[in-house]
């Protein structure tokens, strides 16, 4: 529309529709404004500046700061006006990174990048599309209301042949991008306005409103809608206006808005509220939510009422309801969406609702918010279901921005439990941290610290300090809130039981694997004696007990538990849920274990396909369960396959977790044994370098993680020839091992067996002989004969005595320990390298806790 005095004409009405075709992809770009005014020399400018640099930001003037000073307008205006500009335009609400990171994905899916429900790859991903131009080089990105650089920066594409726009209130954005300042309207454009919905209204009379609303877009829509709802004359809604000015405090009103748009708000509110009461308590309700878009379905959630009279009503019948948003939408109090199906506060609305509600009602309106929050999160499904993750998100920022932890309602604060669980579930840790910790803090002092709820939530602070390798925070958290849970509830509780498997969790964790065992066990067996053997609780228990079962080196207990539990998860969860696929991995470990090499990679290569499918190749549980994989496949003897995967597994957990965190460490041990096996020996000693002193100062020396990482590198030490420092590795391991884990522990023996290997390397025949044939007595009576560990050791002692003279003995057992390997293993590099007669090294992948 033109900024000119001249009557609308259908060419105003109907400028910037050059054409109705769409872009290929146009996703969540706000509803046109039907009454949008002027502006013709900014939309021009921002055309000019988006045809000639890759960022631009629309900025308000800094005279006006937040002002109303129609930011995103233009933003929509621009879209809407050259859709058939693009392939792709796509709208990214920008306040918080869950919220530009949920967009992206869903970008990212639209675009046929497959990044599922990624959370940690689904970004790079996405801006590497978008920079090369696949499938569209030509698109259009919005970030709306980013309120600083640093906020959007890690998200915003690099290069490419697409544009990016940003609307912020922060003119820090002015010296990173091409900035167009937003001004109030010109007086023509105000007047314009002003006529659109008034067709009758004297110049003169619009002069006078424009001036006094001061040309502020959003107070000039409020006066023009007010005085077309309402019929009254200028002079009439002047005076309301000035009564509203007298009543209003300057320094009351919330930073960033301006008297003229506070004043024009609370003129249209006063009417509303004459007019249709409930229409202003649903507003006042909604001024506690974010300011993005409000699905109406959470009107009709409301479990009890609220105690705000004429809104209880309202929200039992549906037409009074619609009506109640007709008359909102009549004052231009929110933006509604009708095929979004929803509605949107502008933020300075939001505000000069908040502050105009009298005392004794604020809390009245809060609560009804969380509780419309709450009658919606309790009807969402389990947090762990991927196709749930996308209402989780659009719940997330509502529930955040109420503040509904502070509800008095246990519903309420059980949801913000829920939510804190999803963003675990989705991969968004930070976001899960803060929010934990932030509830915590805050229900220890209102609920107290042994109330079930802040015990909940602390359980999941604790986890995500577990996670993030914080294990002395994690083991204080979790020990106290198992202790609160005795205290109060009892060891039979659900509660103390899931609090028994977290401690057992830290206890592995610190290395403690025998106590983790005892406290698993015993809360397996209270789940199972108070909630019964397919309960959800005593399930959970047995998958912890697993693990601990698994570290001790009981593998063969752990796969039959495994197993179990494997099979009990997929009738009560179903075959696909992420605990059942969870489940499914530790058991592909235990196959491993117990020397099932080849079924455990094909177990493990299924398994991974369906995490893919279920969370995508970025997610951090696939990223999890491809470490495991690609072990997997080393020990079946897809060598080539498992250095491809463990390095990628690498990089991604340093780049998702950092270099030092334990998932990421586990990850280059791993690695560390692919380049020794493709002989890279330079590159694999100084990773295997790395890792144990990495491991050493985070886990300490004498961890098992530490001596697994020691062992690793002497085996690569020896293989260069420095057979000194491998045997002083692998003593070190080996000795520390048997002392901390006992001399039966599988792992325990695995080191000696380097040991061994080094002892032969140093001339020690006779001493690598005794050790070797100890050994073999234990692997053969605790793991069996055919288990390639046992074997391995049988293949180093016939070369210990062929090395000793005793060619005969050492050719005959030679000879059945080849035969064994083929029956075991069938083609294999490890049968190769016997045939060229070199000794067997046994590796050392370190396990999940």
């Amino acid at each position: 529309m033109t900024s000119g005095d001249d009557p609308l004409s259908l060419d105003d009405i109907f400028e910037g529709h050059s054409s109705d075709e769409a872009p290929v992809v146009w996703g969540n770009v706000p509803t046109r404004n039907p009454v949008f005014t002027g502006r013709r020399a900014l939309l021009e400018q921002l055309e000019r500046r988006l045809r000639t640099q890759h960022v631009a930001a629309v900025l308000p003037q800094a005279l006006h700061g937040e002002g109303g000073v129609g930011k995103s307008q233009i933003a929509i205006e621009y879209a809407h006006r050259h859709r058939s500009d693009y392939d792709v335009i796509w709208w990214i609400p920008s306040e918080r990174p869950a919220q530009i990171l949920a967009s992206l994905i869903e970008l990212g899916d639209r675009l046929g990048l497959d990044v599922g429900n990624e959370v940690v790859t689904a970004i790079p991903k996405v801006r590497a599309a978008l920079r090369a131009g696949t499938p569209y080089s030509n698109w259009l990105l919005v970030f709306d209301n980013a309120e600083t650089p640093d906020t959007v920066r890690d998200y915003l594409p690099e290069a490419g042949s697409g544009k990016v726009l940003v609307t912020s209130r922060n003119q820090e954005w002015s010296q990173i991008a091409e900035s167009l300042e937003v001004d109030v309207f010109t007086r023509a454009e105000s007047v314009r306005l002003l006529k659109l919905r008034n067709s009758n209204l004297p110049e003169a009379e619009a002069d006078r409103l424009a001036d006094a609303l001061g040309d502020l877009p959003l107070a000039i829509e409020h006066g023009s809608a007010s005085l077309h709802a309402t019929g009254m004359s200028v002079g009439d809604y002047l005076r309301l206006l000035d009564e509203k000015r007298t009543e209003l405090n300057p320094r009351d009103l919330t930073a960033g808005c301006e008297m003229p748009v506070a004043a024009a708000a609370n003129v249209a509110l006063d009417r509303l509220a004459t007019e249709n009461p409930a229409a202003l308590q649903l507003l006042q309700v909604c001024s506690f939510f974010a300011p993005e878009p409000i699905d109406r379905d959470l009107f009709a959630g409301v479990r009890d009422a609220m105690g705000a009279g004429e809104l209880d009503e309202v929200l039992k019948n549906p037409t009074r309801l619609n009506q109640a948003i007709r008359d909102i939408q009549r004052y231009v109090l929110a933006r509604i969406d009708h095929r979004g199906n929803s509605l949107q506060l502008h933020r300075l609305v939001r505000r000069v609702l908040q502050d105009s509600i009298p005392d004794e009602q604020r809390s009245l309106m809060e609560h009804g918010a969380h509780l419309l929050l709450a009658g919606a999160g309790v009807k969402l499904g389990d947090p762990a279901d991927p196709t749930q993750w996308l209402r989780y998100q659009g719940l997330a920022s509502h529930l955040i921005a109420s503040g509904a932890w502070a509800c008095e309602d246990d519903w309420t604060r059980s949801v913000v439990v829920t939510l804190v669980e999803f963003y675990f579930r989705w991969g968004d840790y930070p976001s899960g941290q803060e929010l934990s910790r932030r509830i915590v803090d805050d229900w220890t002092v209102r609920l107290g610290a042994d109330h079930a709820q802040t015990l909940a939530a602390a359980k999941w602070l604790g986890y995500y300090w577990w996670i993030e390798g914080k294990f002395a925070d994690a083991a204080r958290i979790h020990e106290e809130s198992l202790q609160r849970y005795l205290n109060t509830v009892g060891p039979d509780d659900e509660g103390t039981i899931h609090a028994m498997t977290m401690v057992a969790l830290t206890l592995r964790a610190s290395g403690k694997f025998t106590e983790a065992r005892d406290l698993d066990l015993q809360a397996f067996q209270t789940a199972q004696r108070c909630l019964g053997k397919d309960d959800p609780v005593t399930l959970c228990a047995a998958h912890s007990l697993g693990i601990s079962l698994r570290l001790i080196g009981e593998f063969r207990t752990a796969r039959q538990l495994d197993a179990d539990t494997y099979r009990r998860r997929v009738v009560v969860l179903g075959n696909d849920h992420p605990e059942t696929l969870h489940t499914l991995n530790n058991l592909t470990i235990d196959e491993r274990e117990c020397g099932e090499y080849i079924r455990s990679r094909r177990m493990a290569e299924r398994n991974y396909a369906r995490y893919v499918h279920l969370l995508g190749v970025g997610h951090q549980e696939t990223i999890r369960v491809a470490r495991n994989l690609a072990v997997a496949r080393r020990r079946a003897g897809d060598h080539e396959g498992a250095y491809k995967l463990a390095e990628d597994t690498l990089n991604r957990f340093r780049e998702g977790f950092g270099a030092t965190q334990p998932d990421t460490l586990a990850a280059a041990v791993n690695f560390a044994v692919d380049l020794r096996e493709a002989d890279d020996l330079a590159r694999a000693s100084d990773l295997a370098s790395w890792t144990v002193e990495a491991y050493g100062e985070i886990l300490g020396a004498e961890h098992p993680c530490t001596l697994y990482a020691r062992t690793n590198l002497g085996i690569v030490q020896r293989l260069v020839g420095r057979f000194e420092e491998a045997e002083r590795n692998n003593r070190v391991a080996w000795e520390t091992l048997e002392r901390i884990l006992g001399p039966n522990h599988v792992l325990t023996l695995t080191c000696g067996i380097n040991l061994a290997s080094d002892l032969a390397a140093l001339g020690d025949h006779q001493g690598a002989r005794d050790l070797d044939t100890s050994l073999l007595a234990q692997c053969r009576q605790l793991i069996g004969a055919d288990h390639p560990s046992t074997l391995a050791c049988s293949l180093n002692l016939a070369f210990d005595l062929e090395a000793l003279g005793r060619a005969e003995e050492g050719a005959r057992l030679y000879d059945e320990t080849l035969a064994a390997y083929v029956r075991v293993l069938g083609d294999h590099p490890a049968i190769v390298a016997a045939r060229a007669r070199h000794r067997a090294n046994c590796d050392v992948d370190p396990m999940s806790f």
